[in-house]
This record gives structure tokens, sequence and C-alpha cells, in this order.
């Protein structure tokens, strides 16, 4: 015996209707589509800001990470002159990072405004985030040495970093000229990222890992080094894209590059002034100035190969 079933209740549309309405949708959808405009967002895989915005990706790492145990014994049982000079250069980085990170965000908001520049404005984010970091590591490091307060900064310090780098990067809020870019980018990355910072890793590695000293350190500054080698990659390529579309602003560069570099090696130079001819770790001052001065040399051969 067949169990009751109840009638088969009948659509409300015809089948050929239901085809005919899904037909309508679906033409109705092309024809949409087809007065979209062209997507904007593809990313160029190839350009050299978005191969360093992935090894950004890759590369991350937490200042928290870093064992500094070993460091604060080593620190504590260092000669004041020793301790004193190794403050000295961190205070300097400490001061250098919070500086950059308070005035990066212009440069990106002129790349944004400029247009057509994704890629440069997903690797300037990584940048900046970088540099918050750096602040976060330098101070980690200074608060576990207990070291003393920052000492005073010397003239050529407080002109760069107060004075030339906060103009330059402010200047983009209301000028984003490609002669603006140029100087910007200029003081930043060539100067303060190509020439000092690379001077000051180097610094830590004559004093400390040469002598066994402050893994932690060491290693952190190692990080630092590595990050800041992608914004001075993104320098040259940002400095090179510029001068090839506008040759003419190769004066505007080298007049802001020979204006600044003189205040760098100065900084190099008064870092060691108080040791007189007794250097701490054995440091040369003569060969700091020779390696910043070598470091300034490579930016620019990137550079003129770059036109």
């Amino acid at each position: 015996m067949q169990p009751n079933r109840s009638p088969a209740k009948p659509s409300a549309y015809p089948s050929h209707h239901l085809r005919w309405r899904a037909a309508f949708l679906l033409y109705l959808a092309c024809s949409l589509t087809n007065l979209l405009p062209e997507p904007t967002t593809m990313l160029n895989q190839m350009l050299l800001p978005l191969s360093l915005y992935h090894k950004a990706k890759e590369l991350i790492w937490d200042p928290r990470d870093i064992d500094l145990a070993q460091d604060v014994r080593d620190w504590q049982r260092m000669g004041e002159r020793e301790r004193d000079i190794i403050a000295r250069l961190s205070a300097q980085f400490l001061g250098g990072e919070i500086a950059v990170t308070h005035d990066l965000a212009p440069l990106l908001a002129a790349i944004r405004r400029q247009g057509g520049l994704l890629e440069e404005e997903m690797f300037l984010t990584t940048q900046l985030f970088e540099e918050s970091k750096h602040v976060e590591w330098f101070d980690r490091w200074w608060n576990a040495m207990g070291a003393p307060q920052l000492p005073a900064f010397s003239a050529p310090y407080r002109q760069l970093f107060e004075v030339e780098l906060p103009a330059a990067l402010s200047r983009l809020l209301h000028d984003d000229s490609p002669r603006a870019q140029v100087e910007a980018i200029a003081t930043y990355h060539i100067i303060i990222e190509g020439v000092l910072a690379e001077t000051g890793y180097h610094g830590y590695a004559r004093a400390l890992r040469d002598h066994g000293l402050m893994p932690g350190t060491v290693r952190g500054v190692e990080l630092v080094q590595r990050d800041e080698a992608r914004h001075i990659a993104y320098g040259l390529y940002a400095l090179g894209r510029l001068l090839q579309s506008e040759p003419a602003l190769w004066d505007a560069l080298m007049t802001r590059l020979n204006a600044l570099l003189p205040l760098a090696l100065d900084i190099v130079s008064e870092t060691f002034a108080p040791y007189g001819d007794e250097v701490p770790f054995g440091l040369e001052p003569a060969a700091f100035i020779a390696y910043a001065s070598e470091q300034f040399d490579h930016r620019l051969s990137a550079l003129e190969r770059s036109r």
C-alpha cells in the first residue's frame, strides 16, 4: 500500500520562464562587467619595490626575541670608557631612528599623490613599520643595560636630524615635485641610512663582534642593518626612476648630497672626539671617516649607473 503523498506544488514560473530569467541575469551581469573600468591595482611583480616588500615579510623579526642576558654581564664588566662609547653610539641610533620614524610618512603621502606607484607605497609601509621596530630595539637595549640619560647630541647631529631631515620630508606635504622628492630621498636614504648608519653598524662590529662581546647587541644591530639595506635599495631605485624621468635633477641631487655629506662626516668624527688618542676598543677615527666616505662613493656610483 503506497503512503499518501501530498501533490507536488506547482512552480510559480514554468521551467522555460526560469531558463529565460537565468539567461537574462547572466546577460545583465556580463553587460555590467563591460561597463566597469579596467582594474588599476594589478601589481607588477617585476618591480624592485615589490620584491623588497616581499623580502620584508619573509625576514620579519621581533626585538623582544633577542636574548640580552650575556650582554648585561658583558656591559657590567666593561670599563667606563668602553661603556661610554657604546652608549654614545646607541644613543645616536636611538635618536636617529626616532627621527626617521617621525619623518617618513610625508614621502609615502607624496608617492600616493603622484599615483601609479602602488608597489612603492606598499614597500614604504614596511619601511615605516621597520623604523618603528628599530626604535623599539634600541629603546629596549637602552633600558636593559641601565644606560644613563641620553647624552647631548653634537651640533652637526642636531642639524642633520632636527633641521635638515624634517625640513626635507615635511616639504613633501605641500610640494611633491620630483625635485622635492629627490632632495628628501637623498637626505633620508642616502646620507642618513646609506652613509651614517652604515658607518655606525661598522662601529658596533669592530667594537663588539671582533672582541666577542654582547652577542645579543651584535645580533640586533645586524637585523637592523639587514632591514636598512632594503631601505637603501629602495632609495637608489626611486632616485634612479626620478633621474631617468628628469635628467636635469642630477644637479639638484649633487647639490643636496654635497651639502649634507660634511655633516655626516662631522658626526662620525665627533663620536670619537671625547676619547683623544686612546679610543676604546682600539678604534681608529680616521678609518671610520674613510669607511663613511667609501659608503658615499658606493651610493654615488650606483646612482651614476642608473642615470
